[in-house]
C-alpha cells in the first residue's frame, strides 16, 4: 500500500515537471526567435545606413525561417492547450506567448521591407535626405525590441511600461520626420523617388514600434493579469501601483 503511495506521488511529480519544461521550452523558443528578430532588425538598419545589398538581402532571406518559428510555437501552444488545459498565470503566458509570436513574426516582415527598400536606394545610387532620421529612429526601434524581449525573459514590468513610453517618443519622431520630407519632396521634386524610399522606412521603423510596444504590453499581461491595451503610459503605471498597494494590503492582512 505504501508503495502503491509513492508511485502516484512520483507520477503527479513527473507530470507537473513535464508540464513546466513544456511551458520554459515554448517561452525559450520565442526568446530564440525574438533574438532573430533583434538581428534581423540591426541587419537591417545596417543595410539601409551602409547600402550594403548582400545584408540586405540575407535579412529579406532569414524572414522565412522567422515564419516557421512562429508557426512552429504556435503549435506547441497549441498542443499544450489540448492536453494539459492550463489555468490561470499558466494560461497567461500561453497566450502571451503566442500574441508576442505573432508582433515579431510583424516585425520580421518590417525589417524585410527595410532591407527591400535599401536595395532600391543602392541601386538608385544617390544618398537622399532622411538618413539621419533613420538612423536615429532604428536605433530607438532597436532598443525597444531588445528591451521588451528582456522584459519578458525577466518579467519585468516596468521595463515593459518603459517601453511603452519610448513608443510614444517614436510616434512623435516619426511624424516630425515625415513632415521634414514632405516639405523637401515639394521644392525638390527629382528626389521624390529617393526620398519616398526613406518614407517608407521610417514607417516600417514606427510599426516595429509599435510591434515592441504591443509586446511589452503582454508581459503586464502576463505578469499582472491586466489587460492594458489602448491605455496610455500614466494609466498604465498608475494601474499597476494601484495593483502593487493592493498585494500589499493582501498579504498584511494574511500576515496579521
Amino acid at each position: 500500500m505504501t508503495n502503491m503511495k509513492m508511485t502516484s506521488e512520483t507520477h503527479s511529480t513527473h507530470i507537473s515537471q513535464q508540464f513546466n519544461q513544456e511551458l520554459e521550452e515554448i517561452r525559450s523558443n520565442l526568446l530564440a526567435m525574438g533574438g532573430l528578430v533583434e538581428k534581423q532588425v540591426t541587419d537591417a538598419i545596417y543595410a539601409l545606413i551602409e547600402g550594403d545589398s548582400t545584408i540586405a538581402a540575407k535579412v529579406r532571406q532569414n524572414d522565412k525561417a522567422i515564419n516557421q518559428m512562429q508557426l512552429t510555437i504556435d503549435e506547441e501552444c497549441t498542443r499544450i492547450l489540448a492536453r494539459r488545459q492550463p489555468a490561470a498565470s499558466d494560461l497567461r503566458l500561453i497566450l502571451a506567448v503566442i500574441r508576442a509570436t505573432g508582433d515579431l513574426e510583424r516585425i520580421g516582415d518590417e525589417a524585410s521591407k527595410i532591407a527591400r527598400h535599401a536595395m532600391h536606394l543602392v541601386e538608385e545610387g544617390e544618398s537622399p535626405r532622411g538618413y539621419i532620421e533613420a538612423r536615429h529612429i532604428g536605433n530607438q526601434v532597436r532598443k525597444m525590441v531588445q528591451d521588451a524581449l528582456n522584459a519578458f525573459a525577466r518579467f519585468d514590468t516596468q521595463l515593459a511600461v518603459q517601453v511603452v513610453h519610448e513608443d510614444k517618443t517614436v510616434d512623435l519622431e516619426y511624424r516630425s520626420a515625415t513632415r521634414a520630407l514632405v516639405t523637401f519632396m515639394m521644392e525638390d521634386p527629382r528626389s521624390i523617388s529617393r526620398v519616398l524610399n526613406i518614407m517608407w522606412v521610417l514607417r516600417a521603423l514606427e510599426r516595429i514600434g509599435d510591434h515592441s510596444n504591443n509586446i511589452a504590453e503582454y508581459v503586464i499581461y502576463l505578469v499582472k493579469g491586466m489587460d492594458v491595451r489602448h491605455s496610455s503610459p500614466e494609466a498604465i503605471e498608475e494601474s499597476l501601483r494601484d495593483n502593487l498597494l493592493a498585494d500589499h494590503l493582501k498579504n498584511s492582512k494574511e500576515d496579521s
